[in-house]
């Protein structure tokens, strides 16, 4: 496969490597955390928390930053917020199209808006959907749930490698750079700490590193380092490089590997998409109308992401933002209105000085 003409021209991306991204499935996710363990242990990052829980959900780590390049989510919901994801699921599928007659009676096909689907022990939503079919169900109703009053959502979140990625457009040093396949990775050794990415970002996903040392990649299987011999990253900008160095040796990235229930899938970004949408209809033919894709749209305000995910309630349920954009795509119309303000100003003062002249 090719990469897509709007990547490539909106890049520049000249490489003849395929874009390379993740599909993360939300909906077989159980919360194991291996994605994150493996990140940490396969890129040296030092461990960011005391592993006690936060005591706001069963989490210890809070979210993505320069220590964590994968996150693990644990959100707990009650019956009535499945019922408003799948309305809102439902509001994203049904365009309200104006018809012809009277109103189209009811069909048994339509989606019913019962239970969610999870399988007993799962974790995730949608876990039976592995081997192809629905969880059971009660007297033709929608599959039940796993426990009565609430389901758990576990979603791994990660760096979304950008088609218009707000780190690399803002960077000063050119640390940040775009690979030959399509993602975007932070050169430690050029980095001046300076911050501007962080800004740049608009899922808040890169972060300066505050912890000083980390062990290099090349001391693996080795005894640890002492302090004195390790490599000092204090202040230097960090996030996910999907596994760059394991992809140019045609491996895949280690949070992928260790998933055990596949839920994070990894390979060219085309098929991810294509692989998603399926999987979105496979889930709304079982009733699951609260299914959506995020990062799918090529005509967001970030034009598309590396990194797709399959969610199960609105994006800002898992501290995702509804509608992101990249914060330089105002400086075309910021540059037009300075520009047009800076004519004003000399017309102004042109007029001022010829009638002053003439006085």
């Amino acid at each position: 496969m090719t990469p897509t003409p709007a990547f490539a021209d909106d890049t520049h991306w000249e490489h003849p490597h395929p874009r390379r991204g993740f599909f993360t499935d939300t909906s077989i996710c159980i919360g194991c955390k291996a994605c994150e363990v493996a990140c940490k242990e396969w890129n040296r990052n030092p461990a960011d928390s005391d592993y006690e829980l936060l005591g706001s959900s069963y989490d210890n780590t809070g979210g993505l930053g320069a220590d964590t390049w994968r996150h693990v989510a644990f959100i707990e919901q009650s019956r009535d917020r499945i019922e408003q994801a799948r309305e809102s699921g439902r509001a994203l599928v049904d365009l309200g199209m104006p018809r012809v007659g009277p109103p189209a009676a009811s069909s048994s096909a339509e989606p019913a808006s019962g239970g969610c689907g999870c399988s007993s022990g799962g974790g995730g939503c949608g876990s039976a959907a592995t081997t192809g079919g629905a969880s059971t169900a009660q007297d033709g109703d929608s599959p039940v749930l796993d426990t009565p009053d609430f389901r758990w959502l576990m979603s791994s979140d990660v760096c979304k490698h950008c088609t218009h990625a707000g780190c690399l457009d803002v960077c000063p040093t050119g640390a940040l750079l775009r690979t030959e396949y399509g993602t975007v990775v932070v050169q430690e050794d050029i980095c001046n700490g300076c911050g501007t990415c962080v800004a740049g970002c608009p899922f808040g996903v890169i972060e300066r590193r505050d912890d000083g040392l980390v062990e290099p990649k090349t001391q693996r299987g080795a005894a640890p380092m002492p302090d004195t011999v390790k490599v000092p990253q204090d202040g230097i900008a960090q996030k996910c490089t999907l596994c760059y160095d394991r992809m140019k040796d045609d491996q895949t990235p280690a949070c992928a590997q260790a998933c055990p229930t596949t839920s994070i899938k990894y390979g060219e970004r085309e098929t991810m998409l294509e692989s998603a949408q399926k999987r979105v209809a496979q889930l709304h033919e079982q009733g699951k109308t609260e299914a959506r894709l995020y990062g799918a749209n090529p005509k967001d305000g970030v034009g598309g992401t590396g990194s797709i995910f399959l969610l199960l309630d609105e994006p800002e349920v898992y501290g995702l933002p509804p509608d992101p954009r990249v914060p330089t795509a105002d400086l075309p119309r910021m540059f037009k209105r300075a520009g047009m303000a800076m004519v004003g100003m000399l017309a102004l003062g042109a007029v001022a000085f010829t009638a002053g002249d003439r006085s």
